[in-house]
């Protein structure tokens, strides 16, 4: 995980920042780059952090116990440099 991103909400609102500074188009190149990789590990980092939330509301709707379902997700959407690809959420439910 990036150290530099604090919280889904404050990734959020610098994601906003990037795209409309992107949007604008009055950047040089090399900055435009930067902030294009910035953004795209701040979308990993919230992609990841709703894919948690998913899966905790998907284990107490089913009466699940959320404990060991949170030690496992702990590491889930990070890796060495916070910017690998992060698995899609599983979509089925059990009946």
């Amino acid at each position: 995980m990036d150290v530099n991103i604090k919280d889904f909400e404050g990734a959020i609102a610098e994601l906003e920042t990037i795209v409309r500074k992107l949007e604008e188009g009055d950047l040089a190149l090399e900055q435009s780059l930067e902030l294009y990789e910035r953004g795209v590990r701040l979308s990993r980092y919230c992609h990841a952090r709703l894919e948690e939330a998913e899966r905790r509301i998907e284990v107490l709707a089913e009466g699940g116990d959320p404990a060991p379902a949170l030690a496992s997700l702990a590491a889930v959407g990070r890796d060495d440099a916070g910017e690998g690809e992060v698995e899609p959420a599983k979509k089925g439910r059990k009946a």
